[in-house]
């Protein structure tokens, strides 16, 4: 076999996990770069799997009652400068349209950053009665904002995702929403994604500009950094004062809105990407997967073997998401690596010697176990293993955050946790701005959460010393 029949090499996940990061969404074909910088193509690979957190998300916010609609990529200057704290969160990382043709603009528009703005300002206009409430709106779309450095994916200055904005009548009732959304996300990302969360609310440093208060999850990484999967903001009436959404209450008076937002995006792929992957290439977990199992016949010269395998892919097919790799310039050597580095969770073989046992053989990816496998009883089966690949991957991420989840009572302790075995620090924190900004400049590494479920690790905060009631998980982000 010669050199072309292999899949070039992917860097070592352990020597340059950057480099072997960017080596998956390059090789697997998940998405190129462009001539836009610091924006992606996301190519059809990349793009099926965002369709499939898509459809599933979809499906679970319209359980909870929630319609989707669409607002303007441009917002009128006039309309971000409305809220004081949003704005200046965001006017970093914000775009401008200033001309149209060879006319200069009589008020510049930003390009959509975020959609609280426009969303509320239509509220305003849409609500009157407390009969009308609540709103449970979101949007599908594409946001840009103008990250310094990028990363595909991770920190794109255009992408994808989607952002719940709804309205209340009362307080109890967007608070609770709150908390409604943030647990969908967390069964998104557990039960699709196969990754565990660390669930949350954010310091007040740290919330979304805007928010009284924020709610994140958390997933931790193959080399120990955590990223923000994805967060839950109840704004309280900090939106629905400076743009009017107010409305005629039980008792007859006006009165303002109470207002959500909740938002997870493309970002999840880097996500999938990170806490699965090897050295051998993507692993995808098969409720997400584009592609469930991909048949590769063996010796697809000899007589029969192709109309055999094409009769398994017809029985597979109406059952799961299947691939036929009959590709007749490549050897199977070739294709095996191709998709194990693609991340296809089953592969399935298929040769003169199976079709005369009338068996084949499933190569899980997680494992790399074969199986002989009864044609008689292949779809059956093959539902078994995907699901025990689902589970499995599942429980060897928990495994990578139960290792590297450690305790520090003090900045000694900090320090030799991140160094040694980088992941989630538990610590005491005294609440102070200015500690948590210190452990960011000392050590790169961020509060993630004030986690819903405290434990007493000490009385003192691990910063300076002084007395603390809140247990916060740390660690250095993407």
């Amino acid at each position: 076999m010669g050199k072309e029949d292999f899949v070039k090499e992917i860097t070592n996940i352990d020597e340059d996990f950057a480099k072997w990061y960017t080596d998956i969404v390059l090789k697997a074909e998940l998405a190129d770069y462009t001539d836009t910088k610091g924006c992606i193509a996301i190519k059809p690979y990349g793009y099926a799997i965002w369709e499939n957190i898509q459809k599933y998300a979809d499906e679970e916010f319209k359980k909870t009652g929630v319609k989707n609609v669409y607002f303007p990529v441009l917002i009128p200057e006039s309309l971000l400068q409305k809220e004081k704290d949003h704005v200046e969160g965001f006017a970093p990382e914000v775009a401008w349209v200033t001309e149209a043709g060879e006319n200069q603009l009589e008020e510049k528009y930003c390009i959509r950053p975020t959609s609280e703005t426009i969303i509320s300002t239509m509220y305003s206009k849409w609500l009157n009665s407390w009969r009308d409430l609540p709103f449970l709106y979101n949007q599908w779309c594409n946001v840009l904002r103008w990250e310094k450095e990028t990363r595909p994916f991770l920190r794109s200055r255009e992408f994808l995702w989607q952002e719940g904005h709804t309205i209340h009548e009362t307080a109890e009732e967007a608070i609770e929403r709150t908390v409604q959304m943030l647990d969908v996300y967390v069964d998104i990302i557990e039960n699709l994604l196969a990754m565990p969360v660390l669930k949350g609310q954010k310091t007040e440093s740290e919330k979304f500009s805007g928010a009284e208060f924020t709610y994140t999850v958390e997933s931790l990484m193959h080399d120990g950094r955590a990223l923000q999967a994805g967060t839950s903001h109840y704004f309280g009436q900090k939106f629905s004062k400076p743009f009017n959404i107010k409305f005629q209450n039980r008792e007859g008076k006006e009165e303002f809105a109470y207002q959500t937002s909740w938002g997870i995006s493309t970002r999840l792929i880097g996500a999938i990407i990170m806490a699965h992957g090897d050295n051998r290439g993507l692993k995808l977990p098969p409720k997400v997967a584009p592609i469930q199992a991909v048949i590769v016949p063996v010796a697809s010269h000899k007589e029969g073997v192709l109309e055999a395998a094409s009769a398994l892919f017809e029985k597979l097919n109406s059952d799961f998401r299947m691939k036929l790799d009959d590709r007749s310039q490549y050897s199977p050597g070739f294709k095996f690596n191709d998709w194990e580095m693609r991340g296809v969770p089953v592969r399935i073989e298929l040769g003169p010697r199976d079709i005369e046992n009338n068996k084949c053989v499933f190569v899980r990816r997680d494992t790399n176990e074969k199986i002989e496998v009864s044609l008689d009883e292949v779809n059956e089966k093959l539902a078994q293993v995907l699901d025990d690949i689902q589970n499995n991957m599942f429980n060897m991420c928990k495994e990578n955050v139960e290792k590297r989840t450690t305790i520090a009572r003090n900045m000694e302790e900090f320090n030799h946790n991140l160094e040694v075995n980088q992941g989630y620090i538990k610590a005491m924190w005294c609440g102070s701005a200015e500690c948590e900004n210190k452990i960011h400049e000392e050590t790169g590494a961020k509060s993630r959460c004030i986690p819903f479920e405290q434990e007493k690790i000490s009385d003192t905060c691990v910063y300076c010393g002084r007395k603390a009631d809140k247990m916060v998980y740390w660690g250095r982000q993407y």
